[in-house]
């Protein structure tokens, strides 16, 4: 899952990143609106997090311009505005969420991955296929009962390869999705990742290597 925060209060938004990035979650950070668009004009987002009184294009209308140019890219509000009124605005102009501040980080976390389930198929919040037990929700993974500990990054990884229900996925994929805007494409990262994941979850193999192609979960969800 990759987002993108629009927040101008630098500390806040540093500080939702490094959370978004402890759950796994990808996270991009700018400031303003106008660069707010650029970065969604150039790279696939599952979901902004989008503060409405930001420098340059107002947040509404940012908001409203992703509706109608990126409809598969949702938005969540995240604002200090927090009337009624307010909050009807928002979604007139097309946000599919809104969070007033302050909020816990754990509903925020909860409400994006609910936002990102709109645009796939119906998948439970456990996955699990080839011995291999994965809970989004606690962070946890299992193989045959056992606890295998990942970092954030394999985690994130194996969850895109089982939901991907035994399609392929591009390396190119995977990083757009698993690494923010830092990461270096150049990079055997996806590469390592891989190895790194296939030795934490034992053999027989889960994931496998299609020639110029990506990788797949060799494996039927269960």
């Amino acid at each position: 899952m990759r987002v993108l925060i629009v927040e101008d209060e630098l500390l806040l938004a540093e500080a939702i990143q490094t959370g978004l990035r402890r759950a796994s979650i990808a996270a991009d950070v700018v400031h303003d609106g106008d660069t707010a668009l650029e970065h969604v004009s150039a790279n696939d987002y599952d979901v902004v997090v989008l503060d409405r009184d930001i420098p340059g294009t107002h947040g509404d209308d940012v908001c409203a311009r992703i509706a109608v140019e990126h409809p598969r890219t949702r938005v969540l509000m995240l604002t200090a505005a927090r009337t009624l009124d307010d909050k009807v605005t928002g979604f007139e102009r097309g946000a599919d969420d809104y969070v007033a501040k302050p909020f816990e980080f754990p509903e925020l976390v909860s409400r994006l991955r609910a936002l990102e389930r709109r645009n796939q198929p119906v998948a439970p919040p456990s996955l699990e296929a080839a011995g291999v037990r994965l809970d989004s929700f606690r962070q946890e993974v299992s193989r045959n009962g056992r606890q295998v500990r990942l970092s954030r990054k394999e985690f994130a990884v194996l969850e895109l390869l089982m939901r991907a229900d035994g399609g392929v996925l591009s390396a190119e994929r995977l990083l757009e999705k698993a690494w923010d805007m830092n990461a270096d494409p150049f990079t055997n990262t996806i590469r390592v990742t891989i190895s790194t994941l296939r030795k934490k979850l034992g053999e027989p193999w889960v994931i496998q290597t299609v020639p110029g192609s990506g990788y797949r979960f060799d494996g039927p969800r269960g």
